[in-house]
């Protein structure tokens, strides 16, 4: 087990930890070792830097699990500048709002994914770069950067708008991979199947974590359980995060026996585990540690639960993870006392610098960390209400704002509401998470109007949203209810749906 290591250093000099000549990525390409991995990595920041970039100039990636696409979080703050990775499975409205956004100048993506763009996606001043055009046999050396020097944008749906950029630097990075190498106990001879995004903080920390202690990571994009299953077989596997969707699918999956006796490690955000996958996960994987984990974008990660802990506290979210302090919040600012519920708020070196370029919504989120927390500075008010235990475990409660959780992605109502308006189908209509057993929410819209146009607008969405922001269920309403100020009632929308899912589970 990694050693908890308090100086943060630039975040392309984290594979340097690891044995040169031991395998670092092991993907379609074939593998690099960690010094193979060191050479491509300062080759395509030499690449990148010889573009005629300023320092913090933004650079984009939009690309599937290819080898390019888990090196350049390290090269892109190598050159010197800031990386902007976007989710593969994003349609281009969403890729040309996060390049305007960003203000992106340059797009390292596929051909194949350029024909999907239209004139205009790409702003003017930002160039496409393809990915095989990243090669270069000159390289730059780790770069001596202020750990504080901002290296990421990661974008995040907000609870009203278009996703907001989290702005996170070298130091965030560093504490957050050391911090999970350290609780998670991973060795040099683990070998980590990374199936989550690596746009989601979630998912790049995978290949960062374990490159802090020296491991092995597989990346993959998957299409079914059954190529999870394959991967672990063929790989020999040891360690598999996930979302609660995930679980549900590869729980349903066949597994060979001795297959699943491979894994050690199962590692669980996006979504609380239900008591039935626990214990489904404890009878499939016998020789595997639940870790059950609580995190937000703006903190990268919270709190953990110990595998020792699950079966007593199964819904526990644990306590703060290493770097980490987390403190229970009364509405008046005080600690809240045990077993009395409050807002969580994270404080110290995980938290990130704010929203890139919106003063307004980084100072309702990040502000001063409560006089009586230990870490000075600004912490991350959640929003989220969790009530800690006698022992100092934390439960979560609920959220404060109507973000919707699917399929382990927070998608934002308004985001849904305003793909639903563009196209003059409906006139007016509200966004809902409800209650899911595969998905954890499933998005249901409330419309005003006869369902008329449903297919139309079933078809249209299609194109413009990724799978994973599509409405399961529409539910057609005369009229929609207002409140004093003439808004649409989303606390009376919501009741309804509440009473309606009753009726239909009685």
């Amino acid at each position: 087990m990694i050693a908890l290591d308090p100086i943060p250093k630039p975040i392309d000099t984290l594979p340097l930890r690891g044995a040169p000549d031991a395998v670092a990525l092991e993907e379609r390409a074939g593998t690099l070792t960690y010094a193979e991995l060191e050479t491509r990595v300062g080759g395509i920041a030499h690449r990148l830097a010889g573009r005629g970039l300023a320092a913090g100039d933004r650079v984009a990636t939009w690309l599937p699990k290819t080898r390019a696409a888990c090196l350049l979080p390290l090269a892109v703050p190598r050159a010197g500048l800031v990386h902007v990775p976007i989710n593969p499975v994003l349609k281009r409205a969403q890729v040309a709002h996060i390049l305007a956004d960003s203000g992106a100048r340059v797009l390292v993506t596929q051909a194949a994914r350029i024909a999907a763009l239209e004139p205009g996606d790409v702003p003017d001043g930002c160039a496409i770069v393809i990915e095989e055009e990243l090669a270069s046999s000159d390289t730059l050396p780790p770069c001596q950067a202020d750990p504080e020097a901002l290296a990421a944008i990661l974008y995040t749906s907000g609870s009203t708008g278009r996703p907001k950029g989290v702005m996170l630097s070298h130091a965030n990075l560093w504490f957050g991979a050391i911090s999970v190498a350290q609780y998670l106990e991973i060795v040099s001879k683990d070998r980590v199947l990374g199936v989550l995004p690596l746009s989601f903080d979630y998912g790049q920390n995978q290949l960062l974590s374990t490159w802090a202690a020296g491991g092995q990571v597989t990346p993959l994009d998957y299409l079914t359980a059954r190529d999870v299953v394959k991967a672990v077989e063929r790989h020999d596997v040891t360690t598999l995060a996930g979302v609660p969707p995930l679980w549900v699918q590869l729980l349903e999956a066949e597994w060979p026996s001795e297959t699943a006796a491979r894994l050690k490690r199962l590692t669980n955000s996006g979504g609380a585990l239900t008591p039935r996958l626990v214990r489904g996960l404890r009878a499939l994987f016998p020789n595997a540690d639940l870790y059950p984990m609580y995190g937000l974008t703006e903190a990268f990660r919270s709190t953990y639960l110990a595998p020792a802990l699950v079966d007593a506290h199964p819904e526990s979210i644990g306590r703060a993870i290493p770097f980490a302090e987390i403190v229970v919040v009364r509405p008046d600012g005080t600690r809240a006392a045990a077993g009395e519920p409050g807002e969580l708020v994270h404080a110290g070196p995980l938290v990130a610098h704010g929203y890139w370029q919106d003063a307004e919504r980084t100072a309702q989120r990040f502000r001063p960390a409560p006089e009586f927390a230990t870490s000075g500075g600004m912490a991350v008010w959640s929003g989220d209400t969790v009530i800690q235990d006698g022992e100092g475990l934390l439960r979560f409660v609920g959220r404060d704002d109507e973000m919707i959780k699917s399929a382990g992605n927070r998608i934002s109502p308004t985001e849904i509401e305003d793909a639903v308006l563009s196209g003059g189908e409906v006139a007016e209509a509200a966004a809902f998470g409800v209650p899911d057993a595969r998905l954890g929410q499933a998005i249901v819209v409330v419309a005003r109007g006869d369902g008329a146009q449903e297919d139309a607008l079933r078809a249209r969405l299609r194109r413009e949203l990724p799978s994973f922001m599509q409405p399961a269920r529409y539910d057609w309403r005369g009229a929609l209810p207002r409140n004093a100020n003439g808004k649409l009632d989303r606390t009376a929308l919501r009741a309804d749906l509440r009473d309606d899912d009753k009726g239909a589970d009685a």
